[in-house]
Protein backbone atom coordinates (compact mmCIF):
# COMPACT_ATOMS: atom_id res chain seq x y z
CA UNK A 1 0.00 0.00 0.00
CA UNK A 2 2.88 2.36 -0.67
CA UNK A 3 0.63 4.34 -3.01
CA UNK A 4 -0.86 5.91 0.15
CA UNK A 5 2.45 7.51 0.97
CA UNK A 6 1.61 10.72 2.78
CA UNK A 7 -1.01 9.29 5.13
CA UNK A 8 -3.35 11.43 7.18
CA UNK A 9 -2.03 14.29 9.30
CA UNK A 10 -3.20 14.63 12.91
CA UNK A 11 -2.03 18.06 13.99
CA UNK A 12 -4.77 19.11 16.40
CA UNK A 13 -8.25 18.03 17.57
CA UNK A 14 -9.87 19.58 14.49
CA UNK A 15 -7.82 17.46 12.08
CA UNK A 16 -8.72 14.30 14.01
CA UNK A 17 -12.38 15.31 14.03
CA UNK A 18 -12.30 15.91 10.27
CA UNK A 19 -11.10 12.37 9.60
CA UNK A 20 -13.71 10.81 11.90
CA UNK A 21 -16.64 12.71 10.41
CA UNK A 22 -15.45 11.95 6.87
CA UNK A 23 -15.30 8.27 7.79
CA UNK A 24 -18.91 8.48 8.97
CA UNK A 25 -19.98 10.09 5.68
CA UNK A 26 -18.09 7.45 3.67
CA UNK A 27 -19.94 4.80 5.69
CA UNK A 28 -23.27 6.08 4.36
CA UNK A 29 -24.40 7.79 7.55
CA UNK A 30 -27.63 9.78 7.49
CA UNK A 31 -27.21 11.18 11.00
CA UNK A 32 -23.93 12.18 12.66
CA UNK A 33 -23.49 13.32 16.25
CA UNK A 34 -20.30 15.04 17.47
CA UNK A 35 -19.41 15.63 21.12
CA UNK A 36 -16.43 17.71 22.27
CA UNK A 37 -14.86 18.29 25.66
CA UNK A 38 -12.61 21.32 26.15
CA UNK A 39 -12.48 22.03 22.44
CA UNK A 40 -11.56 18.41 21.71
CA UNK A 41 -8.43 18.49 23.89
CA UNK A 42 -9.97 16.21 26.51
CA UNK A 43 -12.35 14.25 24.32
CA UNK A 44 -13.95 13.78 20.91
CA UNK A 45 -16.91 11.49 20.26
CA UNK A 46 -18.34 10.88 16.78
CA UNK A 47 -21.40 8.65 16.42
CA UNK A 48 -23.05 7.72 13.12
CA UNK A 49 -25.78 5.43 11.78
CA UNK A 50 -23.73 4.13 8.85
CA UNK A 51 -23.26 0.54 7.74
CA UNK A 52 -20.74 -0.23 10.51
CA UNK A 53 -17.64 -2.44 10.65
CA UNK A 54 -17.59 -6.23 10.84
CA UNK A 55 -15.96 -7.84 13.91
CA UNK A 56 -13.03 -9.35 12.03
CA UNK A 57 -12.32 -6.05 10.24
CA UNK A 58 -12.04 -3.93 13.36
CA UNK A 59 -8.35 -4.77 14.12
CA UNK A 60 -7.53 -4.27 10.43
CA UNK A 61 -9.17 -0.82 10.49
CA UNK A 62 -6.56 0.17 13.10
CA UNK A 63 -3.57 -1.08 11.10
CA UNK A 64 -1.47 1.49 9.29
CA UNK A 65 -1.72 1.61 5.48
CA UNK A 66 -4.79 -0.65 5.47
CA UNK A 67 -7.93 0.57 3.73
CA UNK A 68 -11.15 -0.69 2.22
CA UNK A 69 -11.79 2.50 0.29
CA UNK A 70 -9.86 1.68 -2.89
CA UNK A 71 -11.82 -0.76 -5.07
CA UNK A 72 -8.94 -1.14 -7.55
CA UNK A 73 -5.50 0.18 -8.39
CA UNK A 74 -6.75 3.51 -9.79
CA UNK A 75 -6.03 5.80 -6.86
CA UNK A 76 -6.88 8.82 -9.00
CA UNK A 77 -10.44 7.49 -9.22
CA UNK A 78 -11.00 7.62 -5.46
CA UNK A 79 -14.48 8.96 -4.69
CA UNK A 80 -14.40 8.73 -0.90
CA UNK A 81 -13.38 11.57 1.40
CA UNK A 82 -10.38 9.78 2.88
CA UNK A 83 -8.66 6.46 3.65
CA UNK A 84 -10.14 4.98 6.82
CA UNK A 85 -7.14 2.81 7.59
CA UNK A 86 -4.86 5.83 7.71
CA UNK A 87 -6.89 8.10 9.99
CA UNK A 88 -7.75 5.64 12.77
CA UNK A 89 -4.25 4.30 13.47
CA UNK A 90 -2.77 7.80 13.25
CA UNK A 91 -5.21 9.08 15.86
CA UNK A 92 -4.90 5.93 17.97
CA UNK A 93 -1.12 6.27 18.13
CA UNK A 94 -1.35 9.60 19.99
CA UNK A 95 -4.49 9.09 22.12
CA UNK A 96 -6.78 6.51 23.66
CA UNK A 97 -9.19 5.60 20.83
CA UNK A 98 -12.23 3.42 21.43
CA UNK A 99 -13.90 2.04 18.30
CA UNK A 100 -17.37 0.55 18.68
CA UNK A 101 -19.48 -0.65 15.76
CA UNK A 102 -22.50 -2.77 14.88
CA UNK A 103 -23.70 -3.82 11.46
CA UNK A 104 -27.35 -4.39 10.58
CA UNK A 105 -28.45 -7.82 11.72
CA UNK A 106 -25.30 -8.34 13.79
CA UNK A 107 -23.92 -7.75 17.27
CA UNK A 108 -21.98 -4.79 18.58
CA UNK A 109 -18.19 -5.01 19.05
CA UNK A 110 -15.56 -2.78 20.58
CA UNK A 111 -11.77 -2.43 20.36
CA UNK A 112 -9.41 0.00 22.10
CA UNK A 113 -6.18 1.49 20.73
CA UNK A 114 -4.32 3.06 23.66
CA UNK A 115 -1.47 5.16 22.19
CA UNK A 116 -0.72 2.47 19.63
CA UNK A 117 -1.42 -0.61 21.79
CA UNK A 118 -4.43 -2.66 20.61
CA UNK A 119 -6.80 -4.52 22.92
CA UNK A 120 -8.84 -7.61 22.08
CA UNK A 121 -12.20 -7.21 20.35
CA UNK A 122 -15.01 -7.52 22.88
CA UNK A 123 -18.81 -7.42 22.63
CA UNK A 124 -20.75 -4.27 23.49
CA UNK A 125 -24.33 -3.06 23.37
CA UNK A 126 -25.04 -0.26 20.91
CA UNK A 127 -27.40 0.68 18.04
CA UNK A 128 -26.53 0.17 14.38
CA UNK A 129 -23.62 2.28 13.20
CA UNK A 130 -20.21 3.29 14.54
CA UNK A 131 -19.00 5.27 17.54
CA UNK A 132 -15.42 6.53 17.86
CA UNK A 133 -14.25 8.10 21.12
CA UNK A 134 -10.88 9.86 21.37
CA UNK A 135 -9.52 10.79 24.80
CA UNK A 136 -6.35 12.61 25.85
CA UNK A 137 -5.04 13.61 22.43
CA UNK A 138 -1.23 13.99 22.66
CA UNK A 139 -1.39 13.37 26.43
CA UNK A 140 1.69 11.16 26.18
CA UNK A 141 3.39 13.38 23.59
CA UNK A 142 4.06 16.57 25.58
CA UNK A 143 6.18 18.06 22.81
CA UNK A 144 3.10 18.06 20.57
CA UNK A 145 0.61 18.88 23.31
CA UNK A 146 2.29 22.14 24.29
CA UNK A 147 1.91 23.49 20.76
CA UNK A 148 -1.88 23.13 20.88
CA UNK A 149 -3.82 26.34 21.44
CA UNK A 150 -6.39 27.18 24.09
CA UNK A 151 -9.60 25.14 24.38
CA UNK A 152 -11.52 28.10 22.96
CA UNK A 153 -9.31 28.29 19.85
CA UNK A 154 -9.35 24.52 19.31
CA UNK A 155 -13.13 24.53 19.65
CA UNK A 156 -13.41 27.25 16.98
CA UNK A 157 -11.34 25.10 14.59
CA UNK A 158 -13.52 22.05 15.30
CA UNK A 159 -16.70 24.05 14.74
CA UNK A 160 -15.36 25.22 11.37
CA UNK A 161 -14.69 21.61 10.35
CA UNK A 162 -18.22 20.49 11.24
CA UNK A 163 -19.72 23.49 9.47
CA UNK A 164 -17.88 22.79 6.23
CA UNK A 165 -18.74 19.10 6.19
CA UNK A 166 -22.36 19.78 7.12
CA UNK A 167 -22.58 22.38 4.36
CA UNK A 168 -21.25 19.85 1.86
CA UNK A 169 -23.89 17.26 2.82
CA UNK A 170 -27.25 18.90 3.39
CA UNK A 171 -28.83 15.45 3.06
CA UNK A 172 -27.21 14.34 6.33
CA UNK A 173 -28.33 15.43 9.79
CA UNK A 174 -25.67 16.83 12.13
CA UNK A 175 -25.62 17.48 15.87
CA UNK A 176 -22.69 19.15 17.63
CA UNK A 177 -22.36 19.43 21.41
CA UNK A 178 -19.54 21.14 23.30
CA UNK A 179 -19.08 20.51 27.04
CA UNK A 180 -22.65 19.24 27.25
CA UNK A 181 -24.22 22.21 25.44
CA UNK A 182 -25.83 21.73 22.03
CA UNK A 183 -24.32 24.11 19.48
CA UNK A 184 -25.68 22.82 16.15
CA UNK A 185 -28.75 20.80 15.32
CA UNK A 186 -29.23 20.37 11.57
CA UNK A 187 -32.01 18.17 10.19
CA UNK A 188 -31.38 15.75 7.36
CA UNK A 189 -32.69 16.41 3.83
CA UNK A 190 -32.47 20.16 4.41
CA UNK A 191 -32.64 22.53 1.43
CA UNK A 192 -29.12 23.59 0.50
CA UNK A 193 -29.81 27.33 0.76
CA UNK A 194 -31.39 26.85 4.19
CA UNK A 195 -28.42 24.79 5.40
CA UNK A 196 -25.91 27.38 4.11
CA UNK A 197 -27.78 30.29 5.70
CA UNK A 198 -28.09 28.47 9.02
CA UNK A 199 -24.36 27.76 9.09
CA UNK A 200 -22.99 31.07 7.79
CA UNK A 201 -25.46 33.87 8.52
CA UNK A 202 -29.22 33.63 8.99
CA UNK A 203 -29.72 36.94 7.18
CA UNK A 204 -28.32 35.30 4.05
CA UNK A 205 -31.67 33.53 3.67
CA UNK A 206 -33.25 36.81 2.49
CA UNK A 207 -30.21 38.23 0.71
CA UNK A 208 -28.98 35.58 -1.69
CA UNK A 209 -29.16 34.36 -5.27
CA UNK A 210 -29.09 30.75 -6.46
CA UNK A 211 -26.12 29.81 -8.65
CA UNK A 212 -26.66 27.13 -11.30
CA UNK A 213 -24.53 26.44 -14.37
CA UNK A 214 -23.60 23.37 -16.43
CA UNK A 215 -20.91 23.27 -19.10
CA UNK A 216 -18.93 20.43 -20.72
CA UNK A 217 -19.75 17.86 -18.07
CA UNK A 218 -19.05 20.24 -15.17
CA UNK A 219 -21.82 21.62 -12.99
CA UNK A 220 -21.73 24.53 -10.57
CA UNK A 221 -24.38 25.11 -7.93
CA UNK A 222 -24.56 27.11 -4.76
CA UNK A 223 -25.71 30.13 -2.83
CA UNK A 224 -24.18 33.62 -3.17
CA UNK A 225 -25.04 36.85 -1.41
CA UNK A 226 -26.39 39.93 -3.10
CA UNK A 227 -23.68 42.56 -3.63
CA UNK A 228 -25.26 44.65 -0.89
CA UNK A 229 -24.74 41.83 1.62
CA UNK A 230 -21.03 41.56 2.31
CA UNK A 231 -18.48 41.10 5.07
CA UNK A 232 -15.10 42.47 6.01
CA UNK A 233 -13.09 39.36 5.14
CA UNK A 234 -13.17 36.44 2.70
CA UNK A 235 -13.49 33.91 5.54
CA UNK A 236 -17.17 33.46 4.72
CA UNK A 237 -16.57 32.00 1.25
CA UNK A 238 -16.68 28.22 0.85
CA UNK A 239 -15.82 25.94 -2.07
CA UNK A 240 -16.71 22.27 -2.41
CA UNK A 241 -15.42 19.96 -5.14
CA UNK A 242 -17.33 16.70 -5.61
CA UNK A 243 -18.71 17.07 -2.11
CA UNK A 244 -15.27 17.69 -0.58
CA UNK A 245 -14.69 20.99 1.27
CA UNK A 246 -11.46 22.54 -0.01
CA UNK A 247 -9.55 25.77 0.36
CA UNK A 248 -8.38 27.09 -2.97
CA UNK A 249 -7.02 30.45 -4.11
CA UNK A 250 -8.92 29.94 -7.34
CA UNK A 251 -12.17 30.70 -5.51
CA UNK A 252 -11.00 34.00 -4.04
CA UNK A 253 -9.78 35.32 -7.38
CA UNK A 254 -12.85 34.17 -9.28
CA UNK A 255 -15.25 35.67 -6.74
CA UNK A 256 -13.37 38.97 -6.79
CA UNK A 257 -13.67 39.03 -10.57
CA UNK A 258 -17.37 38.22 -10.58
CA UNK A 259 -18.23 40.92 -8.03
CA UNK A 260 -15.71 43.48 -9.30
CA UNK A 261 -18.36 45.93 -10.52
CA UNK A 262 -20.58 45.60 -7.47
CA UNK A 263 -18.52 45.38 -4.26
CA UNK A 264 -15.68 47.56 -2.98
CA UNK A 265 -12.25 45.94 -2.96
CA UNK A 266 -12.15 45.79 0.83
CA UNK A 267 -15.54 44.07 1.09
CA UNK A 268 -16.27 40.40 0.40
CA UNK A 269 -19.50 38.61 -0.53
CA UNK A 270 -20.74 35.58 1.39
CA UNK A 271 -21.19 32.36 -0.56
CA UNK A 272 -20.92 28.60 -0.79
CA UNK A 273 -20.23 27.06 -4.20
CA UNK A 274 -20.38 23.38 -5.13
CA UNK A 275 -18.46 22.08 -8.15
CA UNK A 276 -19.21 18.64 -9.55
CA UNK A 277 -16.61 17.52 -12.09
CA UNK A 278 -15.30 14.23 -13.51
CA UNK A 279 -12.83 12.72 -11.04
CA UNK A 280 -10.09 12.55 -13.67
CA UNK A 281 -10.24 16.37 -14.01
CA UNK A 282 -9.14 17.02 -10.44
CA UNK A 283 -6.35 15.68 -8.21
CA UNK A 284 -7.47 15.40 -4.58
CA UNK A 285 -4.20 13.89 -3.35
CA UNK A 286 -1.96 16.98 -3.49
CA UNK A 287 -2.33 17.56 0.27
CA UNK A 288 -2.11 14.94 3.06
CA UNK A 289 -5.34 16.17 4.66
CA UNK A 290 -6.99 16.60 1.22
CA UNK A 291 -7.94 20.22 1.95
CA UNK A 292 -6.45 21.37 -1.36
CA UNK A 293 -7.04 20.18 -4.90
CA UNK A 294 -5.40 20.69 -8.27
CA UNK A 295 -7.54 21.17 -11.37
CA UNK A 296 -6.40 19.90 -14.74
CA UNK A 297 -7.82 23.06 -16.35
CA UNK A 298 -7.89 25.82 -13.69
CA UNK A 299 -8.74 28.53 -16.23
CA UNK A 300 -11.91 26.68 -17.22
CA UNK A 301 -12.93 26.25 -13.58
CA UNK A 302 -12.35 29.92 -12.86
CA UNK A 303 -14.46 30.80 -15.88
CA UNK A 304 -17.23 28.53 -14.58
CA UNK A 305 -17.29 30.31 -11.24
CA UNK A 306 -17.22 33.80 -12.74
CA UNK A 307 -19.89 32.98 -15.33
CA UNK A 308 -22.14 31.23 -12.82
CA UNK A 309 -21.97 34.10 -10.34
CA UNK A 310 -22.44 36.75 -13.04
CA UNK A 311 -25.51 35.04 -14.45
CA UNK A 312 -27.06 34.70 -11.01
CA UNK A 313 -26.38 38.34 -10.14
CA UNK A 314 -27.69 39.56 -13.50
CA UNK A 315 -30.87 37.50 -13.07
CA UNK A 316 -31.44 39.12 -9.68
CA UNK A 317 -32.15 42.39 -11.47
CA UNK A 318 -32.98 45.29 -9.17
CA UNK A 319 -32.19 43.24 -6.07
CA UNK A 320 -28.53 43.78 -6.89
CA UNK A 321 -28.84 47.54 -6.52
CA UNK A 322 -28.47 49.11 -3.10
CA UNK A 323 -31.18 51.78 -3.21
CA UNK A 324 -31.09 54.88 -1.01
CA UNK A 325 -33.91 55.12 1.49
CA UNK A 326 -37.10 57.06 0.89
CA UNK A 327 -35.92 60.04 2.94
CA UNK A 328 -32.99 60.61 0.59
CA UNK A 329 -35.23 60.41 -2.48
CA UNK A 330 -37.66 63.01 -1.10
CA UNK A 331 -34.88 65.57 -0.95
CA UNK A 332 -34.54 65.39 -4.74
CA UNK A 333 -38.19 65.80 -5.75
CA UNK A 334 -41.40 67.22 -4.42
CA UNK A 335 -45.06 67.46 -5.37
CA UNK A 336 -47.35 70.50 -5.58
CA UNK A 337 -51.02 71.24 -6.05
CA UNK A 338 -52.23 71.71 -9.65
CA UNK A 339 -51.73 75.29 -10.73
CA UNK A 340 -49.08 76.00 -8.12
CA UNK A 341 -46.43 77.65 -10.27
CA UNK A 342 -42.66 77.38 -9.90
CA UNK A 343 -42.42 81.04 -8.85
CA UNK A 344 -44.53 80.28 -5.79
CA UNK A 345 -42.54 77.26 -4.63
CA UNK A 346 -40.92 77.60 -1.23
CA UNK A 347 -37.16 77.35 -1.06
CA UNK A 348 -35.64 73.93 -0.44
CA UNK A 349 -35.17 72.88 3.14
CA UNK A 350 -31.67 72.96 4.55
CA UNK A 351 -30.07 71.64 7.68
CA UNK A 352 -26.84 72.59 9.34
CA UNK A 353 -23.98 70.08 9.30
CA UNK A 354 -23.88 67.92 12.40
CA UNK A 355 -21.62 65.00 11.49
CA UNK A 356 -21.54 63.53 14.99
CA UNK A 357 -25.29 63.26 15.55
CA UNK A 358 -26.24 61.00 12.70
CA UNK A 359 -24.80 58.58 10.19
CA UNK A 360 -25.91 56.52 7.25
CA UNK A 361 -28.09 57.43 4.30
CA UNK A 362 -30.87 59.95 4.60
CA UNK A 363 -30.02 61.31 8.05
CA UNK A 364 -31.58 64.79 7.56
CA UNK A 365 -35.20 66.00 7.61
CA UNK A 366 -36.11 68.82 5.19
CA UNK A 367 -37.89 71.83 6.67
CA UNK A 368 -40.49 71.75 3.90
CA UNK A 369 -41.62 68.21 4.82
CA UNK A 370 -44.63 69.55 6.76
CA UNK A 371 -45.85 71.33 3.59
CA UNK A 372 -45.47 68.34 1.31
CA UNK A 373 -49.22 67.94 0.94
CA UNK A 374 -49.46 71.37 -0.70
CA UNK A 375 -47.36 70.20 -3.64
CA UNK A 376 -49.47 67.18 -4.57
CA UNK A 377 -49.51 66.72 -8.33
CA UNK A 378 -46.55 68.97 -9.14
CA UNK A 379 -44.04 67.37 -11.51
CA UNK A 380 -40.78 66.24 -9.82
CA UNK A 381 -37.94 68.73 -10.09
CA UNK A 382 -34.30 68.83 -9.11
CA UNK A 383 -33.36 70.20 -5.72
CA UNK A 384 -31.93 73.71 -5.88
CA UNK A 385 -30.33 75.93 -3.26
CA UNK A 386 -28.82 79.42 -3.47
CA UNK A 387 -25.16 79.26 -4.44
CA UNK A 388 -22.65 80.58 -1.97
CA UNK A 389 -20.84 83.60 -3.35
CA UNK A 390 -17.47 84.42 -1.82
CA UNK A 391 -15.09 87.29 -2.44
CA UNK A 392 -12.05 86.40 -4.50
CA UNK A 393 -9.64 86.87 -1.61
CA UNK A 394 -11.69 84.61 0.64
CA UNK A 395 -12.07 81.95 -2.03
CA UNK A 396 -8.30 81.78 -2.40
CA UNK A 397 -8.05 80.64 1.22
CA UNK A 398 -10.05 77.50 0.37
CA UNK A 399 -8.02 75.10 -1.82
CA UNK A 400 -11.03 72.81 -2.25
CA UNK A 401 -13.26 75.66 -3.32
CA UNK A 402 -16.96 76.29 -2.79
CA UNK A 403 -19.63 73.59 -3.13
CA UNK A 404 -21.81 73.96 -6.21
CA UNK A 405 -23.76 70.72 -6.16
CA UNK A 406 -23.81 66.93 -5.85
CA UNK A 407 -23.65 64.23 -8.51
CA UNK A 408 -25.12 60.72 -8.17
CA UNK A 409 -25.67 61.36 -4.44
CA UNK A 410 -22.02 60.45 -4.02
CA UNK A 411 -19.76 63.17 -5.40
CA UNK A 412 -19.56 66.80 -4.32
CA UNK A 413 -18.89 69.29 -7.11
CA UNK A 414 -16.94 72.34 -5.95
CA UNK A 415 -15.56 75.36 -7.75
CA UNK A 416 -12.04 76.43 -6.81
CA UNK A 417 -10.16 79.47 -8.06
CA UNK A 418 -8.08 77.35 -10.42
CA UNK A 419 -10.45 74.59 -11.44
CA UNK A 420 -13.24 72.11 -10.70
CA UNK A 421 -13.06 69.78 -7.69
CA UNK A 422 -14.84 66.41 -7.37
CA UNK A 423 -15.00 64.90 -3.88
CA UNK A 424 -16.07 61.37 -2.93
CA UNK A 425 -18.17 62.22 0.12
CA UNK A 426 -18.00 58.80 1.78
CA UNK A 427 -14.27 58.32 1.26
CA UNK A 428 -13.53 61.85 2.47
CA UNK A 429 -15.66 61.70 5.60
CA UNK A 430 -14.29 58.24 6.38
CA UNK A 431 -10.79 59.74 6.57
CA UNK A 432 -12.02 62.65 8.72
CA UNK A 433 -13.64 60.31 11.22
CA UNK A 434 -10.50 58.15 11.37
CA UNK A 435 -8.30 61.16 12.10
CA UNK A 436 -10.71 62.30 14.82
CA UNK A 437 -10.54 58.86 16.39
CA UNK A 438 -6.75 58.89 16.29
CA UNK A 439 -6.63 62.26 18.02
CA UNK A 440 -9.17 61.21 20.63
CA UNK A 441 -7.24 58.02 21.36
CA UNK A 442 -4.00 59.97 21.68
CA UNK A 443 -5.71 62.29 24.16
CA UNK A 444 -7.29 59.30 25.95
CA UNK A 445 -10.74 60.78 25.54
CA UNK A 446 -12.89 58.70 23.17
CA UNK A 447 -16.38 59.75 24.19
CA UNK A 448 -19.12 57.14 24.28
CA UNK A 449 -22.76 57.56 23.42
CA UNK A 450 -25.12 55.15 25.15
CA UNK A 451 -27.66 53.52 22.85
CA UNK A 452 -31.26 54.28 23.73
CA UNK A 453 -31.93 50.56 23.60
CA UNK A 454 -29.00 48.12 23.83
CA UNK A 455 -28.68 46.24 20.55
CA UNK A 456 -28.25 42.47 20.35
CA UNK A 457 -25.89 41.33 17.57
CA UNK A 458 -26.04 37.65 16.65
CA UNK A 459 -22.72 36.07 15.67
CA UNK A 460 -21.31 32.58 15.66
CA UNK A 461 -19.75 31.44 18.91
CA UNK A 462 -16.06 31.78 17.89
CA UNK A 463 -16.71 35.36 16.74
CA UNK A 464 -18.31 36.14 20.11
CA UNK A 465 -15.31 34.57 21.85
CA UNK A 466 -12.94 36.82 19.91
CA UNK A 467 -14.88 39.96 20.78
CA UNK A 468 -15.31 38.93 24.42
CA UNK A 469 -11.55 38.49 24.74
CA UNK A 470 -11.06 42.11 23.56
CA UNK A 471 -13.87 43.80 25.50
CA UNK A 472 -11.50 46.07 27.48
CA UNK A 473 -9.59 47.16 24.38
CA UNK A 474 -12.81 47.84 22.47
CA UNK A 475 -13.99 49.86 25.44
CA UNK A 476 -10.96 52.11 25.07
CA UNK A 477 -12.10 52.71 21.48
CA UNK A 478 -15.52 53.77 22.73
CA UNK A 479 -17.44 50.57 21.97
CA UNK A 480 -19.10 49.06 25.05
CA UNK A 481 -20.13 45.43 24.52
CA UNK A 482 -20.81 42.40 26.67
CA UNK A 483 -21.55 38.72 26.12
CA UNK A 484 -25.22 37.92 25.67
CA UNK A 485 -25.49 34.15 25.57
CA UNK A 486 -23.37 31.71 23.55
CA UNK A 487 -23.91 33.30 20.12
CA UNK A 488 -24.69 36.98 20.64
CA UNK A 489 -23.14 40.21 21.88
CA UNK A 490 -24.97 43.10 23.55
CA UNK A 491 -23.90 46.60 22.49
CA UNK A 492 -24.60 49.28 25.10
CA UNK A 493 -22.62 52.23 23.74
CA UNK A 494 -20.71 53.31 20.64
CA UNK A 495 -18.15 56.05 19.97
CA UNK A 496 -20.06 59.33 20.07
CA UNK A 497 -18.27 60.70 17.02
CA UNK A 498 -19.64 57.91 14.84
CA UNK A 499 -23.34 58.49 15.38
CA UNK A 500 -23.83 54.88 14.41
CA UNK A 501 -26.98 53.61 12.77
CA UNK A 502 -25.52 50.22 11.81
CA UNK A 503 -24.17 48.78 15.04
CA UNK A 504 -24.72 45.22 13.82
CA UNK A 505 -22.58 45.73 10.73
CA UNK A 506 -19.81 47.32 12.77
CA UNK A 507 -19.62 44.50 15.31
CA UNK A 508 -19.61 41.85 12.58
CA UNK A 509 -16.81 43.56 10.71
CA UNK A 510 -14.81 43.97 13.92
CA UNK A 511 -15.20 40.23 14.54
CA UNK A 512 -13.71 39.61 11.09
CA UNK A 513 -10.87 42.04 11.85
CA UNK A 514 -10.09 40.22 15.10
CA UNK A 515 -9.98 36.90 13.26
CA UNK A 516 -7.39 38.39 10.89
CA UNK A 517 -5.37 39.88 13.74
CA UNK A 518 -5.10 36.69 15.81
CA UNK A 519 -4.72 36.45 19.55
CA UNK A 520 -1.23 37.91 19.91
CA UNK A 521 -1.75 41.38 18.42
CA UNK A 522 -3.14 44.21 20.52
CA UNK A 523 -5.79 46.44 19.03
CA UNK A 524 -3.68 49.49 19.80
CA UNK A 525 -0.89 47.89 17.80
CA UNK A 526 -3.23 47.66 14.82
CA UNK A 527 -5.20 50.82 15.45
CA UNK A 528 -5.48 51.67 11.75
CA UNK A 529 -7.33 48.43 10.97
CA UNK A 530 -9.87 48.60 13.80
CA UNK A 531 -10.35 52.38 13.80
CA UNK A 532 -10.71 52.36 10.01
CA UNK A 533 -13.50 49.80 10.30
CA UNK A 534 -15.25 51.98 12.86
CA UNK A 535 -14.75 55.10 10.75
CA UNK A 536 -16.20 53.40 7.69
CA UNK A 537 -19.41 52.60 9.55
CA UNK A 538 -19.61 56.07 11.07
CA UNK A 539 -19.06 58.10 7.91
CA UNK A 540 -21.61 59.71 5.66
CA UNK A 541 -22.60 57.19 3.01
CA UNK A 542 -22.75 57.33 -0.73
CA UNK A 543 -26.42 57.78 -1.61
CA UNK A 544 -26.87 60.42 1.10
CA UNK A 545 -28.15 63.79 -0.12
CA UNK A 546 -26.26 66.70 1.43
CA UNK A 547 -27.21 70.36 1.70
CA UNK A 548 -24.83 73.03 0.40
CA UNK A 549 -23.97 73.94 3.99
CA UNK A 550 -23.04 70.33 4.74
CA UNK A 551 -20.93 70.07 1.60
CA UNK A 552 -18.99 73.21 2.45
CA UNK A 553 -18.48 72.06 6.04
CA UNK A 554 -17.01 68.81 4.74
CA UNK A 555 -14.67 70.67 2.37
CA UNK A 556 -13.44 73.00 5.10
CA UNK A 557 -12.68 70.14 7.47
CA UNK A 558 -10.81 68.27 4.74
CA UNK A 559 -8.56 71.30 4.23
CA UNK A 560 -7.35 71.22 7.85
CA UNK A 561 -7.20 67.44 8.36
CA UNK A 562 -3.95 65.48 7.77
CA UNK A 563 -3.97 62.79 5.07
CA UNK A 564 -7.43 63.81 3.87
CA UNK A 565 -6.34 63.27 0.28
CA UNK A 566 -6.91 59.53 0.55
CA UNK A 567 -9.42 57.37 2.37
CA UNK A 568 -8.60 54.64 4.87
CA UNK A 569 -8.29 52.09 2.03
CA UNK A 570 -5.83 54.11 -0.06
CA UNK A 571 -8.29 55.48 -2.63
CA UNK A 572 -8.24 59.21 -3.49
CA UNK A 573 -10.90 61.34 -1.80
CA UNK A 574 -10.83 64.16 -4.36
CA UNK A 575 -9.61 65.01 -7.85
CA UNK A 576 -9.17 68.33 -9.66
CA UNK A 577 -9.90 69.34 -13.24
CA UNK A 578 -7.89 72.51 -13.84
CA UNK A 579 -9.26 75.39 -15.92
CA UNK A 580 -6.75 74.59 -18.65
CA UNK A 581 -7.94 71.00 -18.80
CA UNK A 582 -11.57 72.13 -19.07
CA UNK A 583 -10.67 74.50 -21.92
CA UNK A 584 -8.95 71.64 -23.76
CA UNK A 585 -12.11 69.56 -23.49
CA UNK A 586 -14.03 72.31 -25.32
CA UNK A 587 -11.28 73.07 -27.82
CA UNK A 588 -10.61 76.53 -26.38
CA UNK A 589 -6.87 76.08 -25.85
Amino acid sequence: MNRIAAGEVVERPASALKELVENALDAGARAISVGLRQGGLDGIVVTDDGHGIARDEMPIALERHATSKLPDEAIEQVRTLGFRGEALPSIGSVSRLTLSSRQAGGDGWRIVCDNGVLSDVEPCAMPYGTRVEVEGLFARVPARRKFLRSPRSEYAACLDIVRRLAMARSDVGFVLEHDGRRVLSLPASQEREDRVAQLIDRELADNHVIVELEREGVSLAGVASLPTFHRGSADHQYLFVNGRPVRDRLLVGAVRGAYADFVARDRHPVLALFLTIPVEEVDVNVHPAKTEVRFRDPAFMRGMIVSGLRRALDAAGMRVINRPDAGSTELWQRDAEPGFGPAQLPSSGTFLPDWSSRGGAGGGTPLFADRQARFSGFAPSGRAEPAVAMPTDEARAFPLGVARGQVARTYIVAEAEDGLILVDQHAAHERLVLERMRKALADGSVARQALLLPEVVELDEPACDRIEARIDELGELGLEVERFGPAAMLVRAAPAMLGLSDVTGLVRDLADDLAALGDATSLKGRLDLVAATMACHGSVRAGRVLSVAEMNALLREMEVTPHSGQCNHGRPTWVKLAHGDIEKLFGRH
